[in-house]
């Protein structure tokens, strides 16, 4: 019993003595828990509760008097303008790119027809057409406040009227909702797929050899200490690429599944949404952001002592690129092209980009560059840290 105690009271020194073993087993758990489901459910509100400031652009003839009370006692503020039948698929047009929220057309003399309706008399009640695009966050938002309120007053009236009966009236196409869902998802799970595999090969590969002694083997023969860091960068790479693809193309496999897509509909989303280019461009982002990440994780398991220390080192690298992984669900960055010289954040929004058809070559351009060059920077330390003798042979 007594030596039990000496080996709890040994680790229990060990553990407690370390602060960095704290901080990533005690606390960085459960605040990296809470920062990114906080992020993430203001993320998600964001994007489908709307602006609380926004007034929607609604095109409407002449609004019935009772319909114009119901909208005036709620207090629904809407910028409203009229339009000629010929404007019809016009505006359908601006709903669908985004330049306005709503079409509602009311039919003829509402409010006399209503009152004298009875559905004894065999005809349609009338129908109230609202057009709108459920991928606009601001016109799904504006038709679901709008809708709520006519089928209130419609049971009020004992169901004298219909809302949008017997026909499509989302402008969005099933390519447009997909491509909105997939640019929220992809882009972090294809980060973590990359930040996983990196993180599963990095710390062995050098803080594993410098534990076991095998570095010094490497570092005193007569190659180049940046021809030592290449390579390592390289192979790694190529091992983090491959384990990375392998979750993606099974994530990209199982998507229409979890969508609950029919067969047919999810080979069209798995094999015909994107083009060849959009693959290629997605491919070059995914090649460049490994670079990246593998080198800055060599770097810092090149400074670590031990597997462990190197993992533990890392860890909040992790969280870093988690919360980084979730500015996806917060929309694209296109108007702004200095933020795609941040390193990470940069091949989020460009993937997003991507994946929403929404895709700015300029931008992918300059995330693709910005990071081969952050590459080469890294490179370039990781060298300077090989070549310093008194990290490189500490225990």
């Amino acid at each position: 019993m007594k030596n039990i105690l000496a080996v709890i009271k040994k680790e229990f020194f060990r553990f407690f003595k370390d602060r960095r073993l704290m901080l990533t087993t005690l606390i960085l758990p459960g605040l990296m828990i809470f920062v990114v489901y906080s992020i993430m459910g203001d993320a998600l509100l964001n994007k489908f509760g709307g602006d609380s400031e926004y007034t929607p652009i609604v095109y409407v003839n002449e609004i019935p008097e009772s319909i114009n009370n119901l909208f005036n006692a709620s207090e629904l503020k809407l910028e409203k303008k009229s339009y000629n039948e010929s404007e019809i698929e016009a505006i359908k047009e601006k709903i669908t790119k985004k330049e306005a929220d709503l079409l509602i057309i009311f039919p003829d003399n509402f409010d006399e027809v209503v009152k004298n309706y009875d559905v004894k008399d065999g005809l349609p009640a009338p129908n109230i057409e609202i057009y709108y695009c459920s991928v606009n966050t601001e016109s799904s938002k504006a038709y679901s406040i709008i809708a709520t309120l006519l089928d209130g007053y419609e049971k009020s009236l004992s169901n004298k009227f219909n809302i949008n009966f017997g026909d499509n009236y989302d402008l969005s196409t099933s390519k447009e909702a997909t491509g909105t869902i997939f640019s929220m998802m992809l882009p972090f799970l294809i980060l973590t797929f990359l930040f996983s595999a990196c993180i599963s090969v990095a710390p062995e590969a050098i803080a594993g050899e410098k534990e076991r002694g095998t570095i010094a083997t490497l570092l005193v023969t007569p190659i180049k200490r940046s021809e030592l860091a290449i390579g390592k960068i390289i192979s790694l790479s190529v091992i983090a690429i491959l384990s990375a693809l392998s979750s993606f193309v099974g994530t990209i496999a199982s998507l229409p599944k979890l969508m609950g897509a029919s067969r047919d509909e999810g080979e069209i989303i798995s094999a015909n949404i994107y083009t060849f280019t959009d693959y290629m461009f997605v491919l070059l982002i995914i090649l460049t952001t490994v670079l990246v990440v593998i080198s800055l994780m060599a770097i810092l398991s090149a400074i670590a002592k031990s597997v462990k220390e190197a993992s533990t080192i890392i860890s909040p690298l992790m969280i870093i690129t988690m919360l980084v992984g979730i500015t996806s669900m917060f929309g694209d960055v296109s108007s702004n092209r200095v933020l795609y010289l941040i390193p990470i954040f940069n091949s989020v929004q460009a993937m997003g980009g991507i994946f929403s058809f929404n895709a700015d070559v300029v931008a992918i351009l300059i995330t693709l560059i910005s990071n081969v060059c952050y590459s080469v920077i890294l490179v370039y330390i990781l060298t300077r840290v090989f070549n310093n003798e008194k990290i490189m042979f500490s225990k």
